[in-house]
């Protein structure tokens, strides 16, 4: 026991913090709300257990549950791969020395810091109005722009560019383990009159694989709890023609404009639910593409 309090005792104590936080304020509400799924709750009256009738409307009868689960699947399929790449060009290009980079970090960074404010939705809704900034740079050439917030071909695409645009986070990421790569390897490389393209997949991507995993995990998960840009760009409910009903704000409406409190848990764990699986899948599939140090 000595020797145990010894080894981990001073990274308990650092961590008392987030389990007193975890404990007394969030555990409770975790398991009253796994509770409440089950039940038939309104706020007003007391819940009423009806088991898993909620779940069974769920999956069987609610036609905007699985528009919203195409459209939340549809966002991160698209958003994610898309950010993760944008966000390694940049950092491939910052990683040359280039002057006054630590600017140019803070800049790159500055959109995650102030995405997921509601001042920058109302700023990206504006941009794709109709008469916005978009379609008034896309008529100086003669082109007339598509209504791209009422259309509901396009809306969710103005939210897949937005999300693209706060590359900041997984490009530092990508930065620091663009530095932690050997440059002897590059240099063999080049001797063995390897092309950049060859060095991008048989040492950049290799070398990468941990870093474009743990950057994958955080934005996959970040993409599945996306909320705020499509609360306000669609006005909170999804228009036009539930295009932009993701599973977050499907559930918002129901707990705060319906008041199901019992439906809106049951679609939380639901949620949550397959947020582990497609992590515990990245998980699995991570041991046949990311190689670490220690694996040698």
């Amino acid at each position: 026991m000595q020797k145990f309090l010894r080894k981990s005792g001073p990274a308990y104590l650092f961590l008392t913090p987030w389990f007193l936080g975890f404990f007394c304020l969030a555990l409770g509400p975790i398991l009253a709300s796994l509770y409440l799924s089950f039940t038939k709750y309104d706020i007003i009256n007391p819940p009423v257990w009806q088991g898993l009738a909620n779940y069974e409307f769920m999956f069987c009868c609610d036609r905007r549950f699985k528009q919203a689960f195409s459209v939340t699947f549809a966002f991160v399929f698209l958003s994610v791969p898309l950010k993760l790449a944008f966000a390694l060009g940049v950092a491939m290009v910052l990683d040359k020395g280039i002057r006054a980079i630590g600017w140019y970090r803070a800049l790159f960074y500055l959109p995650s810091i102030l995405g997921g404010s509601i001042a920058v939705a109302i700023l990206w809704r504006q941009l794709f109005d109709y008469n916005g900034v978009v379609n008034s740079f896309l008529r100086i050439f003669g082109i007339e722009g598509e209504y791209w917030l009422s259309d509901p071909n396009y809306s969710l695409y103005t939210i897949v560019l937005l999300a693209i645009w706060q590359f900041g986070s997984p490009m530092l990421i990508f930065l620091a383990g663009l530095r932690a790569i050997p440059q002897d390897l590059y240099e063999a490389a080049e001797i063995d009159a390897a092309g950049k393209w060859r060095q991008f997949f048989s040492i950049t991507i290799p070398m990468l694989a941990p870093v474009i995993f743990f950057n994958l995990v955080l934005q996959m998960i970040e993409a599945f709890k996306s909320f705020t840009h499509a609360f306000v760009i669609s006005g909170g409910n999804g228009a036009p023609l539930d295009s932009l009903l993701f599973i977050t704000l499907y559930l918002y409406q129901e707990a705060f404009s319906y008041f199901r409190m019992g439906y809106a848990s049951a679609l939380a764990w639901v949620l949550l639910l397959i947020i582990a699986v497609f992590t515990a899948v990245a998980f699995w599939t991570s041991k046949y593409w990311v190689h670490y140090e220690s694996d040698r």
